[in-house]
């Protein structure tokens, strides 16, 4: 699929990986994009529109600024709503937005829970808003945001390798459920890239093993897979071999991942009073 012609809405757009699509896809030529994140960064996102307008990303760009929490399914249905009354219509959704904590089992409720509604919902509330039309119309595209974490894991992160995995699983039945009615689904899957969300984390020695991508390197990987209408985006090529060895000897990857994390020391240190 080309996007040229076409409106995207791109959630968590105001940095990292967002904004760096929303720069990317400027020089694709689409009708409109539709720049979304939380309203604390409103001042990034509207500036980063005035930029893409401007045509300093590539032609000039309609680009709109709009606050969306995407953990809130209101706010996601009032950025599908403001898009088409903007353009027409929403012809490509990146559900993006993305964050992560490091921790294990004894991770707070509350926690676990945002990453949650974060890394999961968010999608829910995303394919309720725009699959319908998109149906309707007979064309659509979804590209949601997981992790080479939610193909193998994250030796920091339990509810970042948990809620990954779950997003990856909801992006594979939206791919069976609605392909035959035209809609597009890809799932993108990276391993470390250069963003704020990785900076200074514990832990950050064992995601860049494998090297860590600038945004503007996987926004190139994210067109092309969207041209070739991949389900898998993987940036990380090598993520495929990783995948492929876990599925051949599950308790041989567990074993060799138990020795990488030994030696890496990447389990999250107990809590005062564990």
């Amino acid at each position: 699929m080309k996007l040229a012609g076409h409106t995207v809405a791109i959630t968590g757009a105001a940095s990292g990986i967002g904004r760096a699509l929303a720069e990317r896809f400027a020089r694709e030529r689409p009708r409109g994009l539709v720049l979304a994140d939380l309203a604390a960064r409103g001042d990034a996102l509207a500036a980063l529109a005035g930029a893409l307008a401007r045509g300093e990303h590539g032609p000039p760009t309609p680009a709109v600024a709009l606050p969306c929490d995407v953990t809130v399914e209101a706010d996601v249905r009032a950025l599908v709503a403001a898009a088409e009354v903007r353009f027409g219509q929403v012809d490509v959704f990146c559900s993006n937005a993305g964050i992560i904590r490091d921790g294990d089992e004894s991770t707070p409720d509350d926690e676990w829970a945002l990453s949650w509604d974060v890394h999961v919902m968010a999608h829910v509330y995303a394919a309720r808003a725009v699959v319908p039309g998109m149906r309707a119309r007979g064309f659509g595209y979804l590209l949601n945001t997981a992790s080479a974490a939610g193909l193998l894991t994250s030796l920091p992160s339990a509810s970042y390798a948990v809620t990954k995995h779950a997003a990856v699983a909801f992006a594979e039945w939206l791919a069976i459920t609605h392909g035959g009615a035209g809609v597009r689904v890809s799932v993108l899957c990276p391993q470390a890239v250069d963003t704020p969300m990785i900076a200074g984390r514990a832990g950050a020695a064992a995601a860049a093993n494998d090297g860590v991508m600038p945004p503007a390197a996987l926004a190139e990987a994210v067109v092309d897979g969207i041209d070739a209408e991949r389900f898998l985006i993987l940036p990380h090529p090598q993520v495929l071999e990783y995948v492929r060895r876990k599925a051949q000897d599950h308790d041989r990857w567990i074993e060799g991942m138990r020795r990488f994390a030994g030696r890496v020391g990447s389990r999250p240190p107990a809590r005062a009073g564990d």
